[in-house]
């Protein structure tokens, strides 16, 4: 499955186009996280522990929704956006939405002979 955030696919011909297709994840801070989270505040710095936990969001998504554009017959997804919000106190939605479609390589003409 090709993947882009751009309206086309470079190289390609978009022959058709099926649908919205979206994945989503919510997540919650952990605890012992929140407390070395805070630590590091403090001293500053990059909080890898979030960072890690945003990564992994962002996989389960992009699985999600990848799969429900192989549902759909698509080998692209175009025009890929993610966006995120909160659920609840200490909990948040990882969101990543595109357009499933059916992509085809342009043909490119040969290279002339020297």
């Amino acid at each position: 499955m090709q993947l882009s955030n751009l309206e086309s696919l470079p190289g390609h011909r978009i022959v058709k186009q099926l649908d919205v297709v979206y994945g989503s994840t919510v997540r919650s801070k952990h605890a012992g996280r929140d407390i070395l989270a805070g630590l590091k505040n403090i001293v500053g710095g990059e909080l890898t522990a979030y960072t890690e936990l945003l990564e992994e969001s962002r996989q389960e998504a992009i699985s999600r929704m990848t799969e429900k554009a192989r549902l759909l017959g698509a080998n692209a997804i175009v025009g890929i956006r993610f966006s995120t919000s909160s659920i609840a106190q200490g909990a948040a939605e990882l969101f990543v939405y595109g357009t499933a479609v059916i992509a085809e390589p342009e043909h490119m003409p040969p290279f002339p002979s020297i």
